[in-house]
């Protein structure tokens, strides 16, 4: 099918676009060009059963159509209408539905009266302006069937606009939006640390039943790394909540996503308050984690290089006017933050070819620890491992475009290399979703700050755009579940307090629109057959090489594009299970799959030069699936070889048996003797040896 697919791609993109062969042009049976026909049919009105064009505004068609085709079958058979199945994955979600809203136009024309009514050109050509980017990027050239000339009418002849149904939501959806003289009164005014504090704890007290503060850390200088939280239960995860994370002002001369962010805490409260529906609903839904600033320490030495501090004029100004861009980047003790996490992505680029190596939750090299470790690094990858975060955004400045990992490029000696990560599909659609919304960042311009985004419309793979190892991004991808995109807001770094306005005005939708993405794809719970849920379980896609895992009471959120996927739940102890999922384009809400695992124990029998041990392993296998046995489990024999990859997975995680800081909480508190000598939990096959008196064996002594 995949093969079958790509020589068809292939074909397509070879030159244009060209008519199927039936004699004549297609559409000119209709106008009577055709007298060779074997078919003489009078075109009538049929009920719409398009399988893929079944949601148009109407219900009423008529063959034959635009295109020649005489029946249902017929279009559903040709290569325009596969085309319009495919054409989503073809240019990775971009100008989708409005592609096949208008393919469907051509290939299932409304009807009225017994007479076509074609779509309208105006709508055509607009499109084509828009989407012509995405076609080029692939090679493709414009679909012949969507020649705006040949095939569309215009606005005088009657014509049916097919985006119409489409463009009124979005207009209804944008006028629930507060008006434009906005009821949520924000100081657009640059705030110094205190004021931020401040700022933030008043928040938090005005929205006390939604919202609240917390601390994550210190910074070098003491500065607190305050979080404000929005929720409707705030302080607590709320089973199949998604938790979403804004980080702002990482580096501390790019500061205004750390002000964006302290108004749209402002905004989130007080529209909350005032009873906007969105707002409401956003908060109803969602954990939100606000960190303004990553870096209070440079955000200072930034605002105070001011250019000149002697003239009254620039008093009131904090920092626009910089002596360069580097000023206040790094934190107090000179260390870029976002160079200065785990360098995970070269572990896995080493490991990547091994079949069975897991690129989720890949462990902190020892390495790491003997570095220079950042304070604020260390706070900020505490908090990535506490909450089960689902997806994230970084706030950055310096250009105008949204970056997603990887960042680091798959070849070492290579500074731009397209360098994608498995989920590539998800992160293009999550960066799509702020650019878009941006009131300007997608706008087809050739150039921006220096570079040039024209083919993507604002949005690029890291790596591609240049390479460096250790970003905050890369470690979220592959040490969590969380997905984190990296949005530069413009060229400005410091912007004047006057340009502070419009850029909220240009960036609300966007964050907005970011934090009601997370309801998309997959979510649910795996449980035992209880009704217990199971931390830790692994949740798979079939072709991604990327799984999540299941957060204290079992539940999971997998972001994921419309199509069929195939979803495998698996957890140490219990079976496997797999479901087939299909997620439509028009679903506005993440699905939900839950899984039922039974518990299994699989019994690993090796098979060893000495009879003794042999019959021993023989014994404990018959003990432990006996009736009598107290856990009562189902079992399987499994001879395994050891795998030659099998040092590719470290049992336990460095952070845990090598923690400098040692200020990372276990879950547990450690059961101590009456010597006060901590014990270590026995093993499940622990009581046969200890009642047998015979001694283990060391292949399993070895797993203790």
């Amino acid at each position: 099918m995949h093969l079958g697919l790509l020589v068809l791609f292939l074909f397509w993109t070879k030159s244009c676009w060209c008519a199927p062969q039936h004699g004549c042009e297609p559409g000119d049976e209709l106008l009577g060009r055709c007298g060779n026909s074997v078919y003489e049919e009078k075109p009538t009105c049929t009920e719409m059963n398009l399988g893929y064009c079944n949601d148009m505004e109407y219900s009423r068609t008529i063959f034959p159509n635009i295109l020649g085709h005489r029946t249902r079958l017929e279009a559903e058979s040709g290569a325009e209408y596969l085309l319009l199945s495919v054409i989503h994955g073809l240019l990775n979600g971009e100008c989708s539905p409005e592609i096949r809203l208008v393919g469907c136009s051509v290939l299932a024309s409304p009807c009225q009266n017994d007479k076509m009514i074609k779509p309208c050109r105006s709508t055509c050509e607009a499109l084509r302006k828009d989407c012509i980017h995405a076609f080029e990027a692939i090679e493709m050239a414009w679909p012949y069937f969507l020649d705006c000339d040949r095939f569309f009418a215009s606005d005088q002849e009657g014509c049916y606009d097919p985006l119409a149904g489409l463009k009124a939501r979005q207009e209804l959806a944008m006028s629930s939006l507060s008006p434009e003289e906005p009821s949520t009164i924000i100081q657009f005014t640059y705030t110094s640390n205190s004021q931020m504090y401040s700022l933030l704890k008043r928040t938090a007290a005005k929205c006390s039943h939604i919202s609240h503060v917390y601390s994550i850390g210190r910074s070098t200088e003491g500065k607190d790394l305050l979080v404000i939280e929005f929720s409707n239960n705030p302080g607590q995860h709320e089973l199949l909540e998604p938790e979403v994370k804004l980080v702002g002002n990482m580096h501390g001369n790019e500061v205004l996503g750390r002000q964006l962010l302290i108004y749209l805490a402002q905004y989130l409260c007080s529209e909350y308050m005032l009873g906007n529906p969105r707002i409401q609903t956003i908060i109803n839904t969602t954990r939100i984690h606000i960190l303004a600033s990553m870096n209070p320490d440079g955000y200072e030495l930034a605002a105070s290089e001011v250019e000149d501090n002697s003239d009254p004029e620039l008093s009131n100004q904090e920092g626009h006017l910089l002596n360069g861009w580097t000023n206040g980047r790094t934190n107090a003790q000179n260390i870029d933050l976002n160079r200065n996490f785990p360098d995970l992505t070269s572990v896995f680029y080493r490991n990547r070819r091994s079949r069975h190596y897991r690129i989720d939750h890949i462990p902190i090299p020892d390495a790491y620890w003997f570095g220079k470790v950042a304070p604020e690094t260390y706070a900020v990858m505490k908090w990535i491992r506490s909450l089960p975060f689902v997806q994230s955004a970084s706030l950055h400045g310096g250009e105008l475009v949204v970056s997603y990992p990887f960042d680091f490029s798959r070849h070492p000696h290579e500074e731009r290399m397209f360098s994608p990560t498995p989920d590539e599909q998800v992160f293009k659609q999550l960066a799509r979703t702020y650019a878009d919304a941006h009131a300007t960042m997608s706008n087809n311009d050739t150039e921006r700050c220096g570079a040039s985004f024209y083919r993507t419309r604002g949005i690029i793979n890291g790596a591609l755009w240049y390479s460096f190892a250790g970003g905050m991004s890369d470690f979220n991808y592959l040490h969590t579940n969380c997905l984190e995109i990296t949005v530069e807001l413009g060229c400005d770094k410091f912007p004047s307090e006057a340009e502070l306005y419009p850029e909220w005005k240009r960036n609300k939708e966007a964050l907005l629109s970011f934090l009601e993405s997370v309801h998309r794809g997959l979510k649910g719970v795996v449980k035992d057959v209880d009704g217990n849920g199971i931390k830790g379980a692994t949740v798979s896609v079939r072709g991604i090489r990327k799984d999540v895992t299941t957060a204290e009471n079992g539940d999971y959120w997998r972001l994921l594009n419309p199509g069929t996927h195939i979803l495998t739940a698996t957890a140490k102890g219990y079976s496997r299970v797999s479901k087939r999922v299909h997620l439509p384009h028009n679903m506005n809400k993440a699905g939900r799959v839950d899984f039922i695992l039974e518990k299994v124990l699989i019994f690993v029998a090796i098979f060893m030069s000495s009879d003794y041990y042999s019959v021993n392993t023989w014994s404990l296998i018959h003990y432990l699936c006996s009736p009598s046995s107290p856990s009562s489990p189902s079992c399987i024999q499994v001879p395994v070889e050891p795998d030659i990859d099998d040092h590719l997975f470290p049992t336990v995680d460095t952070w845990d048996r090598f923690d400098p800081y040692n200020q990372f909480e276990r879950y547990g508190e450690p059961d101590v003797s009456e010597d006060g000598i901590e014990r270590q939990e026995k093993p499940w096959w622990w009581n046969y040896f200890s009642q047998s008196g015979i001694s283990p064996p060391n292949w399993l002594l070895r797993n203790v």
